[in-house]
């Protein structure tokens, strides 16, 4: 394996700069993440049952001190606070289990147990943070469970702190906003292999933890890698107003949906004056993007959600906690803490629309739009997740799509074919090399990337460009504020180096398959046809489901697969007959004999659904990235 090199002179410079620049002697943050303090889990790292390990925190160890020249100062600050472990009082009644997963999981006591709002990613960390809330708090049932949103940090430890049996008995209801498991289960299927990879990158997740290395994800540490699971709600929240009471604790709900996530909502306690905000607002920039991908978020309906929010308990909240980071305390510090988050959400969004009318595209913003100075210094508003320039650039998106309007910019070729072009207008690989080490040197690191990236894709075989591109990333790693950003450069440094890792944490589990309707389960068979070799395909199958009353005609023709629900006037020429709990089978391919072994029903003309099963072709979790 190859070594991490120092930061250059110019990456060292720009973080003695910036030491001078931000209100590092604001450590209020510090006091607030300390505060309520009960008891840690040691070691805090959790296992699977075989004991292969999900999650441990106290690698983070290392984060003590003063930031080393490989670190943004900002970034390690942050780090420090978002690495703080253990079982926290947020308000008599209310507690919170930090530093187990990318997220929090929070324990409400009612009458008769507890209620668990948001459970982490993984079985094994909401498992691991339910028995250190009892170890301090007593052997207290679980008597709900909420979901503030439809992320995979926010539902995927469920079956670690319930059971179904539990939910389907009623003992346990499960709460979510209205139009929750489709965002839910879609955004970890449709597009969940891509995402997967991707996520990898993001998050670090293969990345050796240290200063040279993964740090902190700005939003939380890193994602855990353990069993991912989910039960559908069984109390959909649908309006604003809304009041609901589960075990004695009352609940007031504000609906965001559009904000952070398709489905999100805000939850008051009136009994506590403690207000849950879920993830519209944390002590980081959000996405608009997230660099995994996703639907473009909406940043003025955020800024309008949040001025509810002031508007319907600022008077009386006297507490905030969300699903990441840290709690505030003190009417006047939170009414100003949500006011700023509104604020922020709102300028990003009207000074992006102020310059794209000007005829700015969304990369020029980017450059040249700063924060006002009351933005630019709270801390809470710096882009350790989201930041400026990667949202600037959603927003622009969102409004106006890829195309910036330039004719020259409508057709461009592709990365490989770029690559080669580029690398012959400048004199062959070996001169691009040769004049990007002279760019190294002078610390202007993007432009080493733009053109060595080029050559990479040209020539990926070239060891002296991979090499040169590798420390350039990890330069620009070193530099980023914002942890995703500090993950991207160094893993795309690491695979360079050593190869591609893969996807470390992979969310279509069996249980969000499991969770998908027939449509949605027809439209992830859909996206797997390969479109080429089905031009010349004519079949057409019913799936009959025996315990829904439900038929649904599939028709593949001219390379597409769509189906309908409505009765058809001919036969299919193959029919699949299955119950709905068994029909997720289908996810793993169309192979009648398969299908059969899964104790479903084939019959008709099965070379036919054989022939649709060959021509599946699934997402492929080891793509690459920074070489062709």
């Amino acid at each position: 394996m190859s070594s991490p090199k120092p930061a250059t002179p110019a990456i060292a410079e720009q973080q003695a700069e910036l030491l001078g620049t931000l209100p590092f002697s604001d450590t209020q943050d510090f006091d607030d993440a300390a505060r309520g303090l009960l008891g840690r889990r040691t070691p805090n790292a959790v296992t699977k049952p075989d004991g292969t390990v999900v999650w441990d925190n106290d690698t983070y160890g290392f984060l003590a001190g003063d930031a080393p020249d490989t670190v943004n100062p900002s970034l390690w600050r942050q780090s420090k606070l978002v690495a703080e472990q253990g079982l926290f009082e947020v308000v008599e009644g209310i507690y919170q289990v930090r530093g187990f997963d990318l997220s929090n999981v929070t324990f409400i006591e009612g009458t008769t147990g507890v209620i668990v709002l948001d459970p982490l990613i993984s079985t094994e960390t909401a498992a691991a943070a339910l028995a250190l809330y009892r170890e301090h708090r007593g052997d207290r049932p679980v008597t709900g469970i909420i979901y503030t949103h439809c992320h995979v940090d926010h539902f995927g430890g469920v079956k670690g702190v319930t059971t179904q049996e539990d939910v389907d008995a009623g003992r346990v209801p499960v709460v979510a906003p209205a139009g929750f498991t489709e965002p839910a289960v879609a955004e970890n299927v449709y597009a969940g292999t891509a995402m997967s990879r991707r996520a990898g990158y993001m998050y670090g997740a293969a990345l050796a933890r240290g200063p040279q290395g993964q740090v902190g994800a700005g939003l939380g540490q890193t994602t855990s890698t353990g069993t991912v699971t989910l039960i559908s709600p069984t109390l959909d929240i649908t309006h604003t107003g809304q009041e609901e009471t589960v075990d004695d604790v009352r609940m007031v709900f504000q609906m965001a949906p559009g904000t952070e996530a398709p489905a999100e909502m805000l939850i008051w306690f009136p009994d506590h004056r403690a207000l849950c905000t879920a993830e519209d607002a944390t002590h980081t920039l959000h996405n608009l993007l997230t660099l995994r991908g996703a639907v473009v978020r909406d940043p003025h309906a955020w800024a309008n959600y949040l001025t509810e929010t002031i508007d319907l308990f600022g008077a009386d909240v006297e507490t905030v906690f969300a699903s990441h980071h840290w709690p505030t305390w003190g009417n006047a510090r939170i009414v100003e803490y949500l006011g700023t988050q509104r604020d922020l959400y709102a300028y990003l969004h009207d000074q992006t629309l102020r310059l794209l009318n000007k005829g700015f595209v969304g990369s020029e913003i980017a450059e040249q739009l700063p924060l006002p100075p009351a933005l630019e210094n709270a801390w809470h508003a710096r882009g350790y997740y989201g930041s400026v320039s990667h949202n600037i650039k959603a927003i622009y998106q969102r409004y106006m799509g890829w195309y910036d309007g330039n004719p020259a910019h409508l057709w461009q070729h592709p990365p490989v074919e770029q690559g080669k072009r580029y690398v012959e207008f400048m004199g062959g690989a070996d001169a691009v090399v040769e004049k990007a080490r002279a760019s190294y040197d002078a610390g202007d690191f993007r432009w080493v990337a733009e053109v060595l990236s080029h050559v990479v894709f040209a020539q990926p075989d070239h060891a002296g460009a991979k090499e040169l591109l590798a420390d350039t990333f990890e330069q620009l790693g070193y530099g980023a504020e914002n942890g995703t950003w500090r993950s991207v450069y160094l893993s795309g440094a690491t695979e360079l180096r050593e190869g591609n890792f893969g996807t470390p944490t992979q969310t279509a589990s069996a249980d969000i398959v499991a969770h998908l309707s027939p449509e949605m389960l027809f439209d992830a068979l859909a996206i797997q046809i390969d479109g080429p070799k089905a031009w010349d395909h004519r079949v057409t199958a019913d799936v009959v489901l025996t315990d829904a009353d439900a038929r649904y005609r599939l028709r593949l023709a001219n390379g597409a697969l769509t189906y309908s629900a409505r009765p058809q006037r001919d036969d299919a020429d193959v029919t699949i007959t299955t119950s709905r709990a068994n029909l997720p089978a289908l996810a793993g391919g169309l192979d009648p004999a398969r299908l059969a072994a899964a104790g479903i029903e084939v019959g008709g003309d099965t070379d036919a659904l054989a022939k649709v099963h060959g021509i599946l072709d699934p997402g492929d979790p080891d793509f690459d990235i920074v070489t062709p």
